[in-house]
């Protein structure tokens, strides 16, 4: 979806990793009662199957609290997501800005799942299913140095799907390190 030569529109990847490495920040997508089993079966072992499973759905959400308190983390600029959009007449390029600059705020959807990742690039990514298909968000913050000119510029590229990674990497950083950080992934 994002690489540094190129914002590639419409890529339809999920998840595409160098080597297979990504950090997971968080997700619903693929849980699975298996890894939860050992835990809830001991705690609560009267449930019926079904309260089993979304008992741990329950747990799964709270943990996402959990996270945006991991990353409530100021970095004085906004937050920029570039996006790939998979909606029922196509895939879109777009935009959003998080005026907050807090991180905690990119851990939100509108959507029925999501998966919140850095990659080995070094990027916070997130992949979100919904009903049309998947979107692909990648969270980057204006470089100092850019002026309002070319962060309007810059933003008009993304939304007609002609900004390149040279453009991104030009205007705007990273912000998968400070993540990384938290986490102590390398």
């Amino acid at each position: 979806m994002f690489s540094k030569s190129t914002y590639a529109r419409g890529s339809g990847k999920r998840g595409i990793h160098i080597n297979g490495v990504k950090h997971t920040i968080w997700s619903n997508y693929d849980v699975d009662y298996e890894d939860w089993a050992d835990y809830i079966d001991s705690e609560y072992p009267n449930l019926s199957d079904d309260a089993k499973i979304e008992l741990m759905y329950e747990l799964n959400n709270e943990y996402l609290n959990d996270e945006r308190i991991n990353l409530d983390i100021e970095l004085g600029n906004e937050i920029i997501i570039l996006a790939d959009l998979g909606l029922w007449d196509g895939r879109h390029s777009g935009y959003k800005l998080i005026k907050s600059g807090n991180i905690k705020d990119c851990l939100y959807s509108d959507c029925d799942y999501a998966d919140w990742y850095v990659d080995t690039d070094g990027d916070m990514k997130c992949d979100a299913y919904h009903h049309d298909g998947c979107n692909h968000y990648v969270y980057r913050t204006w470089k100092a140095k850019t002026s309002e000119k070319q962060k309007r510029e810059f933003l008009n590229n993304v939304y007609n799907g002609t900004a390149t990674g040279e453009d991104a990497a030009r205007y705007t950083k990273s912000i998968g390190k400070v993540v990384s950080k938290v986490y102590g992934w390398k």
